[in-house]
């Protein structure tokens, strides 16, 4: 908002531990970081799992190939709907060679519907006009 003032009001005013966090950062939140660094933040009531995803798809939007890691490591998460969301933040990022890796990995191991659906829907098959 372009025409946004701060607030006179002190309790308004943004916090200054809010102010810019990484995606990186955000993304490994468990649920009792998520809860006491968004204690008393309207962003409390959305929950863990669905601000995780959130910045899954801020990751995956980004197109920063540095954040593959991030991505890998929330394909383990424990909520079925962050998983979901680090499948298609891969596919975004990911080789075709990596994501096949990464899919191998852990679509194996996977037994949400949702969470397979994801797997499912990036185009693994190979390219038969790649050159070598």
């Amino acid at each position: 908002n372009k025409f946004a003032q701060q607030a006179a009001d002190a309790a308004l005013a943004a916090r200054s531990d809010l102010l810019a966090p990484g995606l990186a950062e955000l993304s490994q939140l468990s649920d009792p970081e998520f809860r006491k660094l968004f204690s008393k933040s309207p962003i409390k009531r959305t929950g863990r799992d669905r601000f995780v995803r959130n910045v899954l798809i801020a990751i995956g939007n980004a197109q920063t190939r540095d954040l593959v890691p991030v991505v890998e490591k929330r394909l383990g998460d424990t909520s079925p709907l962050v998983r979901a969301m680090a499948v298609w933040a891969a596919g975004e990022l990911c080789s075709h060679d990596e994501l096949a890796a990464l899919k191998d990995q852990y679509a194996t191991q996977e037994d949400d519907p949702d969470v397979l659906s994801e797997w499912a829907a990036l185009d693994l098959e190979p390219d038969i006009h790649a050159k070598s």
